[in-house]
């Protein structure tokens, strides 16, 4: 039977939790996001943190799998010269968040 999905090229190797992680992060960076300019789902990676928007043709910085990433949400709010307590809150969400998906 013949493989199919982003692991499919892996076969046995690099252990399973590895490929999973793998697939997660693959199928993130396939699928169409929305262009924060224009609305639609024609979001697609150029290069590592390059995105463009087939559309509109907007292209702006991103995380290196997604367009958006946690710690650019705090520094955009942080940037808009959100209250600090807000800002400390919502930094320390992202790192206990970041630390329930490192344990699973």
């Amino acid at each position: 039977m013949k493989k199919v999905g982003p692991t499919r090229g892996l076969g046995v190797r690099y252990g399973s939790t590895v490929r999973k992680r793998y697939m997660k992060v693959m199928i993130e960076l396939k699928k169409p996001h929305r262009c924060p300019q224009c609305g639609f789902n024609r979001v697609k990676r150029e290069s590592v943190g390059i995105w463009k928007c087939k559309k509109c043709e907007y292209t702006f910085a991103g995380g290196a799998y997604t367009p958006v990433t946690k710690l650019g949400v705090v520094a955009k709010r942080a940037a808009k010269g959100a209250p600090v307590e807000e800002t400390a809150k919502a930094v320390a969400a992202v790192e206990s968040a970041t630390e329930e998906e490192t344990t699973e």
